[in-house]
């Protein structure tokens, strides 16, 4: 089974799925969905796209080459005869060569990174200072609710409170219960008869 690269974004194209397009002079090109196909009729550049690997390595979004990989991505020709020790040590190096791999990859990220923390909180400072007028129209909006309590209990309520929370202002809730319509005629949604 082998699994091809599509042409315009480098993604994988599995056996059975994608579509092949063999020119006149019997280049194949191989792709993993309409998109990518469509893309290459209309002459679209891959590097000029932003969703594809090309673009993506271009711009120094991905690593561009490892040296972990090159072991990986030769292809060899010639049969090997099968030895149980070969293979075991085959799989133990392709295990390491993708933990390489992928510690690499976390390291390219965080390093590409490191400055975007910075360049947000800059953003955010001046995003701060070009509005500095609403945020202190919306704060002196809620000083004005903070000094008139609103009350909304009962004056039963309110007496039960006081007593119970001295040397604090009371603010209140009111407790009553709504009954439900449904459970007052003894239906629910449940009930389909």
């Amino acid at each position: 089974m082998r699994i091809h690269t599509c042409y315009f974004c480098s993604g994988p194209v599995y056996p059975g799925h994608g579509i092949m397009f063999v020119r006149n002079d019997a280049k194949e090109f191989r792709f993993c969905r309409s998109k990518c196909h469509k893309n290459f009729k209309m002459k679209r550049n891959p590097r000029k796209v932003a969703w594809t690997k090309a673009y993506r390595k271009a711009h120094g979004k991905e690593m561009v080459y490892d040296q972990s990989l090159a072991i990986t991505a030769a292809r060899r020709n010639v049969p090997v005869r099968y030895d149980r020790n070969l293979v075991a040590t085959t799989l133990k190096a392709m295990k390491r060569v993708t933990e390489v791999h992928s510690k690499r990859e976390r390291l390219f990220f965080k390093k590409r990174m490191a400055g975007k923390r910075d360049q947000e909180v800059r953003e955010a400072q001046r995003l701060v200072q070009q509005n500095v007028p609403q945020f202190a129209e919306a704060v002196e909006e809620e000083e004005k609710m903070d000094e008139v309590p609103q009350i909304l209990a009962e004056p039963e309520e309110m007496e039960q409170t006081t007593t119970a929370a001295p040397g604090k202002v009371p603010v209140l809730v009111s407790t009553k219960k709504r009954k439900n319509k449904n459970a007052a005629s003894g239906s629910s949604a449940m009930d389909l008869d």
